[in-house]
């Protein structure tokens, strides 16, 4: 998961409504992007999924006129593309890059999800490939976005040329994470959707994100001074009609275990699927996963501890996160440059 929730104790009787604006997503998701120096497009991609409903993408891209493999970024649970703005100009420099909103998430539309809901988001990411018209590239995902992106690799493996797991949620297939009875994980682990507590709060809300998500928030301190940014941003992802969090809690079982763990499916990848696992040494994420994989797949998998990060290792300790995934993305370039020539 992606918000890692402390106990924070507040007056019940100061709570009032602060209901969600969309003004204030757009205003916050401004300021963050205008810290980057890499020209950047933002719109809308629209799809239809199996259902026939129609649905919109919120996208980010960069550099798109490069002819170098392309990056595409899948965000975790309860966060959005702008998590990823510690990574977007360095890895934009050579090649193109974009960044979604997992429809339910975010500034992406908000469909009601059946039991499936792991198959159409899954689904949903190919339709805005397709209307990308995106041949092959390179997938990252972090958290819930890296058992999302596994699940595509699966089904899709002809457009997946590596796989970057950072830190990913959904693997272990034990009964419960080591130190997960240590940490207040969100509650996110109940039958209601997991950010209920959030909207709850009301004009609180970013206030207790702040307070109580300063690991998250502190990450960005480098680009934005003004701490409330961040969190008005997470708070408005998050204030939403919540289907991406409904949608969530059909692919959990019990304290935060996935209903059909990845490491279970980690043999239907392609035999020969490159991918990259990263896993942060303080991360509350069952890390022993990424051994059992290694020992699964032992010539297709990179495995790598980060040292001073925990879960969100993309902005705990970026120059590192941005090194692995270009010496990826150039090592494909290469190969494909020595084949044409």
């Amino acid at each position: 998961m992606d918000l890692i929730l402390k106990h924070s104790k507040m007056s019940g009787d100061a709570i009032t409504e602060f209901p969600y604006s969309e003004e204030k997503l757009i205003k916050a998701e401004e300021k963050i992007l205008s810290t980057l120096k890499t020209p950047f497009e933002k719109f809308y991609v629209p799809i239809k999924l199996e259902n026939g409903a129609e649905e919109k993408v919120w996208t980010i891209s960069f550099n798109t006129e490069s002819k170098n493999i392309p990056i595409v970024l899948i965000h975790g649970f309860a966060a959005g593309s702008c998590f990823w703005m510690l990574n977007f100009d360095p890895l934009a420099k050579n090649r193109p890059v974009y960044a979604i909103d997992i429809i339910g998430f975010g500034r992406s539309s908000r469909p009601d999800f059946n039991d499936k809901a792991e198959q159409q988001i899954v689904y949903s990411i190919e339709e805005w490939r397709k209307e990308m018209k995106l041949e092959k590239f390179v997938l990252v995902g972090h958290s819930m976005g890296g058992y999302i992106s596994t699940a595509y690799t699966i089904d899709y493996p002809e457009r997946v040329e590596h796989l970057v797991l950072c830190d990913p949620w959904g693997f272990s297939d034990r009964k419960a994470y080591p130190r997960m009875q240590t940490k207040a994980v969100c509650y996110l682990y109940s039958k209601i959707s997991p950010l209920t507590f959030i909207r709850a709060l009301g004009r609180l809300g970013p206030w207790w994100i702040r307070t109580t998500c300063d690991d998250i928030v502190d990450n960005y301190k480098s680009v934005l001074k003004d701490r409330s940014v961040m969190a008005n941003y997470i708070y408005h992802c998050n204030a939403q009609n919540p289907t991406g969090e409904k949608a969530f809690t059909t692919m959990v079982k019990k304290i935060g275990r996935a209903r059909n763990p990845m490491i279970r499916r980690v043999n239907n990848l392609k035999l020969d699927m490159p991918v990259t696992i990263l896993y942060g040494i303080n991360t509350w994420m069952d890390k022993t996963m990424g051994p059992r994989i290694k020992e699964m797949r032992p010539d297709t998998i990179d495995l790598k501890f980060i040292d001073n990060a925990g879960h969100h290792i993309y902005s705990e300790q970026a120059d590192l996160f941005n090194d692995i995934v270009i010496n990826v993305c150039d090592s494909i370039d290469q190969k494909r440059n020595s084949q044409a020539g």
